[in-house]
């Protein structure tokens, strides 16, 4: 299976996403995403893209993040 991987640094903030082909699964800091963001509003902003390119449950996400207070 091939998996896409990106980082993106901001002062002592680290962040690292990780998509593969699946069923559309979220992971944040190994926490499914309805646990680690509680509001609607956020959940709708972390899939709108998946939502804009028609992919949706067609990829896991998984996200990694270290720093920033």
């Amino acid at each position: 299976m091939e998996q896409t991987h990106a980082l993106g640094r901001r002062k002592a903030a680290v962040a690292r996403v990780y998509i593969s082909a699946g069923a559309g699964n979220v992971t944040i800091n190994d926490r499914p995403l309805e646990d680690y963001f509680k509001e609607d509003a956020l959940r709708y902003i972390v899939n709108q893209p998946f939502a804009v390119t028609e992919t949706e449950g067609k990829f896991d996400t998984k996200v990694t993040i270290v720093g920033g207070g």
